[in-house]
This record gives structure tokens, sequence and C-alpha cells, in this order.
């Protein structure tokens, strides 16, 4: 059977090897037929007169697309291989240029845009890239219709030519109004705040600066100078070494760091330690609570979500609802129910009243507009819930359907859980795309959580080989 092309957030892979201009190109021809009914504007007389900074591409005979990418090289060579499948689909394109996910997400929908697409590969190093398509409104694309996509790569068409082909413009002002948007979900102003904002030498290095001076901090960045090489190559979300040194040494309030593509967001505290998706959770959900703006009173996490949170939200007298890992299972759990706080350890934080998906900037100026409007400190806030140590093991190269069916490892897991009571937990899952069982215990202390995992990894060693 055939791999999926499409992964957990897109199509990803080596740029120019894996993933080659012809496949981008073929990729944005079939998702022009899946998104914009590109097939039935042929020979449309679309005007793109106005639409970007002056107006809305609502309306027009063409369906419109608006294209975004991060400062990888390789995105140069993608972006333009994109736009031409497009356009000679029948589709007008907007170039956003250089911005975050979910810029381009809320750009999809305030242009009133029939899709969206991004190129980045996230927090992966400069050598990846991959496509992501957005549906009209900014939404992440359900698997349905990313297999129609993957179903009419190659499929013949009859090609549009003269007035139908596409028309490609301009649109790098469109920044503004994505910072004018996030500047206007602030309940207060963070004059008086000092932060350092690493940007990972990625999407966000010009707005995500810019966005926090005109909200009234004071502002030092690092990782703003791309070069399209070295996006995630020692800044950004995946390493906070640098960000803990040049807040302490600064004594600035806290830190801030986005991933390449900057739809997740993790914080330093003043002294350095490390705040992370589901402490930066925990802050939302008790200050929406105290201001009756959570849904429900429900935060959505996943499995992954370390124990410490659950408690802590059970203690305030809020409801947790848990989904698989991803942060596009989260956004269906939240979509489902109509809650409004979902989130990730790994810093991909959804608020759902302002975006219509994870969003590191917005994320990260409602985290110091807490600490503005508390007058705490963010290592204070962030004391709100107690992360218990956790512990994970990838055991590789082990039959993932013994270990489902092994009882001795049942048996292991309910002595292990009988060990940690209320206290701990454990969880065992099975890679979705190797032959790999995921071993994690979280326990009271390091140690127990080190020697529990380490045991019922041994055991699925010995029994799912």
């Amino acid at each position: 059977m055939t791999a999926r092309l499409f992964g957990t957030d897109g199509v990803r892979g080596v740029a120019g090897r894996d993933l080659t201009a012809e496949l981008a190109m073929e990729l944005s021809v079939a998702a022009a037929h899946v998104l914009g009914d590109a097939g039935a504007f042929a020979g449309g007389t679309g005007d793109m007169a106005g639409v970007g900074a002056a107006g809305s591409a609502a309306g027009r005979g063409r369906p419109v697309a608006v294209v975004g990418r991060d400062p990888r090289a390789s995105g140069e060579f993608l972006e333009a291989a994109v736009v031409a499948g497009l356009a000679s689909s029948g589709v007008d394109v907007l170039r956003l240029g250089v911005l975050p996910t979910p810029a381009v997400a809320y750009l999809t929908a305030a242009l009133g845009a029939d899709l969206g697409v991004m190129l980045s590969a996230s927090h992966n190093p400069a050598p990846d890239n991959g496509i992501k398509f957005l549906a009209k409104g900014g939404y992440k694309l359900p698997d349905t219709v990313e297999n129609e996509i993957e179903e009419r790569l190659g499929e013949r068409w009859e090609r549009p030519a003269g007035s139908g082909v596409g028309r490609v413009h301009e649109a790098y002002g469109e920044a503004d109004r994505y910072i004018a948007h996030l500047l206007t979900t602030l309940p207060v102003r963070l004059e008086g705040i000092n932060v350092v904002v690493d940007c990972a030498n990625g999407a966000a290095h010009t707005v995500a600066p810019e966005a926090l001076v005109r909200a009234g901090a004071t502002v030092e960045a690092i990782g703003a100078r791309p070069d399209g090489l070295n996006i995630n190559a020692g800044y950004g979300s995946t390493h906070l070494d640098r960000l803990q040194q040049v807040v302490v040494s600064r004594g600035a309030d806290l830190g801030v760091a986005y991933d390449g593509d900057a739809d997740r967001c993790l914080a330093v505290t003043h002294e350095g330690e490390i705040v992370d998706g589901d402490q930066i959770m925990a802050i939302l959900a008790l200050a929406m609570h105290a201001k009756k703006e959570l849904v429900k009173d429900t935060v959505v996490a996943t499995v992954m979500s370390n124990l410490g949170f659950k408690i802590a939200m059970r203690g305030a007298g809020l409801n947790v609802i848990e989904t698989a890992v991803g942060d596009r299972y989260v956004l269906e759990a939240m979509k489902a129910g109509g809650y409004n706080l979902g989130g990730e350890q790994s810093g991909h934080v959804l608020l759902l009243d302002h975006a219509t998906t994870g969003d590191g900037l917005l994320t990260s100026l409602h985290l110091l507009a807490e600490v503005a409007r508390q007058g705490r400190s963010l290592a204070e806030l962030a004391s709100v819930m107690t992360r218990l140590p956790q512990v994970l093991i990838n055991v590789k190269g082990v039959d993932k359907a013994k270990a489902a069916a092994s009882a001795e490892l049942a048996a292991a897991i309910g002595r292990a859980e009988g060990e940690l009571g209320e206290t701990g937990r454990v969880l065992i899952r099975p890679s979705g795309t190797e032959p790999m069982i995921r071993v994690m215990v979280e326990a009271s202390s390091e140690a127990m959580a080190q020697e529990i995992a380490g045991r019922l990894a041994e055991t699925v060693r010995t029994t799912c080989s």
C-alpha cells in the first residue's frame, strides 16, 4: 500500500528531494480543484485590483488563494511552484511573503480567500520544508479533504487560458493587518514589561518584535536574523538555552520563544526556568475562568499533558478533555464541543475566540497581558501547577500488534499503576509512523519515574519483539 502523502501537519520532506518543485506544483493544482473549485471558474474575469491592503477577495470572479512562507531558502522555489500551480489552475494569488502560519490562517479568513497555503516545516531544520493547505475561513484540513487532494494528483483537467488564468499580486503589507488584529484582542497594555523574544530565525522575526513593542513592552529580540539556512538552529522553542541565558543576564522580566513558523510558544521566567505549554494553558485557563470567559469551564489537552496540569485544573473546579497527540485533534475536539481554550505541552495553544489555529505570538501576548494585569511575575503565575517528573522512553523495533495483545505487558502496567496510585500515571502508546512503542511514566519523584519507565520499557522489548 502506498504511504499517505499528507502527515499530521501537511506534506513534509527534504526540500528538493522529497518535496520537489514538481510535487509542490501538482499539489497546488489538486488543492485548487478541491478547495477553490477552480474548474467552475475557468474563463472567469476576476479582477484583483483593490484586493489586499484595501479590500477583500470575497465576491471576485475567480477563486483566490493567499500564500505565505517561512524564511527557508527552499521556500523561494517552492513558493514559485505553488503560485504557478494555483495561477495556472485559474486561481488568483496573493503572495504574503514571510509570515507565521497563524498569520496566513488569519489572513485567509480576513481577506475572504478560498484557500490558504503555508510553506514551512515548523521546528524542523532548514533542509526540510512542508506545504500546509488551509480551507476557507483559515482552518486546517480534515483527513478526508487531504485524501481527496492526494487522489486528484496528476488527474487530467481542462487548463484555462487567456483571461481564465489566475493573476498574481504581492500583498506583503498584510502583515500589519495581522498585527492590528492581535492587538485588538489584548485586555491590557504591556507597559513596564521587559521581555526577550526568541524568533528562531523564523517566520516571526519581524512581526513578533513589532507586535510586542506596539503593545507597550520593552523588547530585545534574538534569533531574528534569518539567512535562509539558520532557522531553528540553536534558537527557538526547541533550543531554549540561549534565551534562558539572555533573560537572566539582561535582568529581563521573562522571555518567550517561538518555533520556525511561530504556531507555538514557550516561555522562560526571570530566573531562567522554562514554562511549558501546560503551564501557559493553566495560567490562561484560570484567568479566563476568573473573567467568566472559559467556555463550559473546560480546557482541551492531549494525553501527553502533565498530570500536574490535570490536578491543578481539577483543584480549580475546571474540566479537562483529553485527545490524541497533535494540535489538529485538539482543534477537532474544541470545535465539536464549542470550547475556546486548548493546546499541547509543546506550546501549541489554541485561543479560538481570536484564532483558527495555534498562534505563538497571540499566546505570548496574552501571557504577558496576565503578567501585566495581575502584577505578578511569570514564575508566580506558573506556580499554579506543579509539573510531575515525566520520563519518556521510545522502544524501537517492536511489534505494535504484539504489544496491544500482550497479557504480560498489561499485567506489568497494572502493577506500575498500583505503585503510582493517584500521584502518577502510565501511558503506553504506539508510534503512528514507526515500529516503536512510547513508554511514558509520571511520578512524584524523578527516580521513581525513571525506575518504572525503565522496567516497562524492558517488558516491551522482551515480550513484543
